[in-house]
């Protein structure tokens, strides 16, 4: 697979695939963010208790599928299901839809897709697979966009998340920074082990958060500093901080507000590529998807999104004659 090549110099990056349209990281939320033209298809992956590495973004699985009626009785003490518990067989006897609040079954996105039609978890060597002929079939080139989740939870767990990962990647023939893949992590430690000790080649990206989301003991605050992100340099390419940390908007009727996260990460050359744009949860007070969209890649001059609506950040992309040089 070469490397992706957008028509337009940012990258759109389908979040968990066309996850507004299709319940996340199914196949056919892959395939119908491919066939709207992503330039990149996201993977969060974590491991099943027999070490195979899965397309799935949370550890647990209540939020989006049926495991509380197809395996009673198997939730730990905190009353969570988890992915790590389970083998991947047992896994695929789950029914995937769309995220809701185990307690009350209430969408947490009431517009979007609630059908139950039998969706699976599938691996990341199926995904990689899929993927692969999507592009054959289409000739249109699109990238991955792979997440190491919680590797820190996983080694106290006695699984080496990002080996497990690093090897699949390897056996597609992806291993260079020229590849069109990029691999991101919330956990700092992680971006140096993956670099250092594991010698990854890929591009590296450090996702950004909130310190008191407990993605990981990184100190995202620090990170953020001109002088978190020189340390960061030496490891990553790129940066996925939240929408949040690149631009705001203090009030209704507000113009908005950039932080200097984006050219203080350009000054020390990484790239910068924001997550989430959603048009049914815009950014508080933001006045619709289009200001959202003109924030973020003229003012603030972003260098790609990561979207759940890929048609709608491709629409406004290609409306804009400066982003298409």
């Amino acid at each position: 697979m070469p490397p992706s090549s957008p028509t337009h110099p940012k990258l759109v990056i389908a979040h968990r695939g066309a996850s507004a349209y299709l319940p996340e990281h199914t196949f056919v939320a892959k395939a119908y963010a491919h066939a709207l033209g992503a330039d990149c298809l996201e993977q969060d992956v974590v491991l099943t208790r027999d070490d195979i590495p899965v397309v799935f973004h949370d550890l647990v699985l209540e939020e989006v599928t049926d495991v509380a009626d197809r395996f009673p009785g198997r939730q730990r003490t905190d009353g969570h299901w988890y992915v790590i518990d389970l083998d991947y067989a047992e896994l695929q006897t789950l029914e995937v839809h769309e995220r809701v609040v185990p307690a009350s079954g209430t969408p947490v996105y009431a517009g979007r897709f609630h059908e139950r039609l039998g969706f699976r978890i599938h691996s990341l060597e199926e995904e990689l697979r899929f993927i692969r002929g999507l592009n054959r079939a289409t000739g249109r080139q699109a990238g991955l966009y792979t997440e190491v989740k919680s590797p820190a939870w996983h080694r106290e767990h006695g699984k080496d998340l990002s080996t497990a990962v690093l090897d699949t990647l390897a056996r597609f023939g992806f291993r260079d920074r020229e590849d069109a893949v990029w691999l991101q992590c919330f956990d700092f430690e992680e971006i140096r082990r993956l670099k250092n000790q594991l010698g990854c080649r890929l591009k590296l990206v450090q996702l950004i958060g909130e310190n008191d989301w407990a993605e990981s003991s990184t100190d995202y605050e620090q990170l953020r500093t001109a002088a978190g992100l020189a340390e960061l340099s030496r490891y990553a390419d790129g940066i996925g901080p939240w929408i949040a940390h690149v631009v705001t908007w203090p009030s209704r009727g507000a113009s908005p507000r950039c932080s200097s996260l984006v050219s203080d990460a350009h000054a020390v050359g990484l790239a910068v590529h924001p997550y989430t744009f959603r048009s049914d949860d815009l950014p508080e007070h933001a006045p619709s998807g289009a200001a959202v969209h003109e924030a973020l890649f003229t003012l603030a001059g972003v260098d790609g999104l990561f979207t759940d609506f890929t048609d709608v950040t491709l629409a406004w992309l290609k409306s804009q004659p400066e982003l298409r040089r």
